[in-house]
């Protein structure tokens, strides 16, 4: 048995083993999985996202929400291939999407098309198919540039094409990925500007229980950006996204608030890196640290829930 017991692994116990599936629950519950975002942090809870796979427990799962790299892993465990995907962190792809020296060539850091249309269709093939088609709904999040609100691009996503448009919206870091995504005649940016952790929305939408997972160790807080990040930040938001400006200035208050609610809330259930686990920074690009986050991730999500699973403990 946990050590703490929780409503959450509790119903995630109760459907694994009555086998249901969404549209068939009898229990009155509304469970999301929730997946924090945190650009190269998203190794975590990739790793995370892989144990959930390997442990069978996604169709106790109504629907899985995701913030920027919280969105990529959630289509990857949707799709059933969470584990195959461990390729999309070696040092060569991770060093093609994610280049500085871009930068003074007039390109982005951050390569995201190359990523969701190059590795995600050919190198690391994601099934979009099954995402689509997967009863346990998916709901990425975006920032409104003009209204500064995040939004569940759900109501977007129609087709592969708009799936993985819903996929770039959601990981559009200011800057570093370059302009706004348009979707659906609005522009969006990085879910991190509005809701890194998309617990509110989860909550909003009806969500009884939540499982999340968490991209920060308990010991971590929020980096202060220098103030030369901040000037160059508010001038790219001003120009291209001044929805957002709100978001970036009050993120320290909302991530308080959010930590507060998952704290609080009786139906949250965390699972995070543990205290020991290396500090990776949102850029890092170190394959062999990505490596052991993915492996650290897995650890910590298979003995958090396999322990309400007495058959796999």
């Amino acid at each position: 048995m946990p050590e703490i017991e929780s409503p959450v692994g509790e119903l995630i116990a109760a459907r694994h083993a009555e086998g249901s599936a969404p549209g068939e629950r009898t229990d009155g519950q509304r469970l999301a999985l929730v997946i924090e975002g945190g650009s190269a942090r998203g190794a975590y809870s990739h790793g995370m996202a892989m144990a959930l796979e390997q442990l069978g427990v996604l169709s106790c799962f109504d629907a899985v929400y995701g913030s920027s790299a919280g969105a990529l892993n959630g289509a990857w465990l949707l799709c059933g291939r969470a584990n195959q995907s461990r390729r999309a962190w070696q040092d060569d792809i991770v060093r093609r999407v994610l280049n500085p020296a871009r930068v003074l060539r007039g390109g982005r850091v951050v390569d995201t098309r190359f990523l969701v249309h190059a590795v995600y269709e050919r190198i690391v093939p994601m099934d979009f198919s099954a995402i689509l088609g997967n009863p346990v709904t998916f709901h990425p999040i975006g920032t409104d540039a003009i209204d500064g609100g995040a939004v569940d691009l759900r109501k977007h996503i129609i087709d592969a094409p708009s799936l993985q448009g819903a996929l770039l919206a959601s990981i559009c870091l200011p800057i570093l990925a370059g302009r706004p995504v348009s979707l659906g005649g609005r522009r969006y940016v990085d879910a991190g500007l509005s809701e890194s952790i998309p617990i509110r929305t989860a909550l909003a939408q009806g969500a009884t229980q939540v499982l999340v997972l968490r991209t920060r160790r308990e010991d971590q807080t929020m980096s202060i950006p220098s103030r030369l990040e901040e000037r160059i930040v508010m001038r790219f938001l001003t120009r291209h996204a001044p929805g957002a400006i709100e978001g970036w200035l009050s993120r320290n208050d909302d991530h308080i608030r959010d930590e507060h609610i998952m704290a609080t809330h009786p139906g949250v259930l965390q699972i995070r890196p543990p205290l020991d686990s290396p500090t990776i920074g949102r850029g890092g690009r170190d394959a062999t640290l990505l490596m052991r986050a993915l492996d650290v991730g897995l650890e910590a999500a298979a003995a958090a829930i396999s322990a309400y699973l007495p058959s796999l403990a």
